[in-house]
């Protein structure tokens, strides 16, 4: 079973196997150690997604191209991460836990590379989508890997190290972004992950077990990859579509996202009747907590990384602010959920996963309240508040519910069961990056005064001459300020799968849970 292979009775050196005994609820040197090697691999990806967030504008001058084509540069990546998590049950089981974290991490550097060597916006989006398919395995392994080694009573504390490389990004990725931007050169945000790359693969070598793939592992679903993947495609790009003259009412924008739904239904029929065997085993959601906290992933996914590009083009484009400025302004929402995160862990083990988010949910809608009424001429500093508080509910939100999701699988159902949340949480991220840069990009069209459409190109992250500044600088407000509505509201929408999550701590667990239904 794929929790063989990570468990550590059978290997010198693997972190051992979680006590049942009352003093067992503790995280160990060897977990904690090998929580810092998949953290050094995880952040890669989490980085680079908030670097080139910042970067956004600067790539749509560059390469002359507007919002809708721009946002590519990391819907495409995000989609490529849901297209190759589904594979990671898979792949643990085949090849074993070590050989697909360490092949992630090679194919990751290498999209890196051709990335920072890219010559039009064609190139880039190709190589960020094949970045995002070696960093989308990053995450569900390094999970996998350290759900096998803690156990599900510490499953709070344990995704808190996992969640760690998601404080990380939001606090040093707009920085690190910004400052590689007006410092250097914007193919620095990509050749950044090079000796990161190179780090993250010794690392892996020296200590994360090497494991033993089954041989009586599944064969690779297909039919379901055929499936699954196009499909969720197709309904982001129909939904990227939108943002044209006819918005949803174009002819071929329902094309693709109807043929995107009757792909992604096809799947769904597909995996009920293969069942354990299918690239995402759908039996899964007959467990109401798992359900309940995907709706919670998935929501997470759209409000945080949707707002990941929302904000920075926020501070740029309807501010004039500059790439460094933009990322520090970015900092304290992950300074709050640095805050947060590490408390809600420890409470979800205790109080369960159902007291706990409601309260992060609430107080992350009261975070993102400030941004619906923003001016010309918004402080900075009220901006700035807001923006910690919004990382306070993060903090307490996402963690808690992915792992009060996985506390009541069987072990050997994990591997699985985390790449499919993983899936829901991207798959989030690239509706809500989607939406989001539809939204604005129709408000600004519909708000801004011809003379500034004509300065700027018509693209909506085109520079704005100083001059036509204060003209414009209020109808940019206005147009963000509407976005940001729609962010609330999906934001808002939390609450209803939050108050179902568990109300007991997952210490009430037995390391053995019982079979899915």
């Amino acid at each position: 079973m794929a929790d063989e292979q990570l468990t550590g009775a059978e290997r010198p050196g693997a972190p051992p196997d979680p006590p049942d005994a009352p003093g067992g609820d503790r995280l160990d040197r060897g977990v904690i150690v090998l929580g810092l090697v998949v953290v050094c691999g995880t952040v890669m990806a989490i980085l680079d997604t908030t670097i080139v967030n910042v970067a956004l504008r600067t790539l749509g001058d560059d390469f002359h191209a507007g919002l809708s084509t721009i946002q590519w540069v990391v819907t495409g990546y995000l989609l490529a991460l849901a297209m190759v998590i589904p594979l990671t049950g898979w792949a643990i089981d085949r090849f074993g836990g070590r050989r697909v974290w360490m092949t992630s991490i090679a194919l990751f550097v290498l999209g890196s590379a051709l990335a920072g060597s890219a010559w039009n916006v064609g190139t880039l989006i190709a190589f960020r989508i094949v970045q995002g398919l070696g960093g989308g395995m990053l995450m569900p392994t390094g999970m996998a890997i350290l759900t096998m080694a803690a156990g599900p009573r510490r499953m709070g504390r344990v995704m808190s190290i996992v969640g760690v490389p998601m404080l990380l990004g939001p606090v040093f990725g707009p920085v690190i972004g910004g400052y590689l931007v007006e410092r250097a050169d914007w193919r620095w945000i990509f050749f950044v992950n090079l000796p990161v790359g190179a780090l993250a693969l010794l690392l892996a070598w020296w200590k994360i077990p090497g494991g033993r793939p089954r041989e009586d592992g599944a064969a690779l679903d297909l039919r379901g990859m055929l499936l699954l993947s196009p499909g969720f495609v197709l309904l982001i790009y129909g939904l990227s579509r939108a943002s044209g003259g006819g918005g949803f009412g174009q002819a071929s924008t329902i094309a693709w996202l109807a043929t995107g739904g009757v792909l992604v239904a096809a799947f769904i029929a597909h995996a009920a009747l293969r069942g354990d065997r299918a690239l995402i085993d759908v039996r899964l959601y007959r467990d109401r907590t798992y359900a309940t906290a995907s709706a919670v992933a998935f929501l997470v996914g759209t409000v945080l990384l949707g707002s990941m590009l929302l904000i920075p083009l926020y501070y740029q484009v309807g501010r004039g602010e500059g790439a460094l400025a933009a990322g520090l302004l970015m900092a304290p929402q992950g300074l709050g959920a640095a805050v947060s995160m590490p408390f809600a862990g420890m409470l979800t083990d205790r109080l369960g996963a159902g007291r706990v988010v409601p309260v992060g949910v609430v107080v992350l809608t009261l975070g993102t309240v400030p941004f619906t009424q923003v001016h010309a001429d918004t402080s900075f500093w009220l901006l700035g508040a807001a923006m910690f508080v919004r990382g306070l509910g993060i903090g307490a939100t996402m963690m808690p519910s992915m792992s009060a999701a996985v506390a009541t699988l069987r072990r050997d159902a994990v591997p699985r069961a985390t790449s499919a949340l993983n899936i829901i949480v991207q798959l989030g991220g690239s509706f809500g990056t989607a939406l989001l840069a539809v939204v604005l990009s129709r408000e600004i069209t519909a708000r801004m005064p011809a003379a500034a459409r004509g300065a700027t190109g018509g693209r909506v992250g085109g520079e704005i001459p100083e001059k036509l500044r204060p003209l414009v600088a209020p109808h940019l407000a206005q147009a963000f300020a509407t976005t940001f509505w729609v962010a609330l509201a999906l934001g808002a929408a939390l609450i209803i799968p939050a108050l179902l999550l568990p109300h007991h701590g997952n210490r009430a667990s037995n390391d053995a849970p019982p079979p899915v239904a």
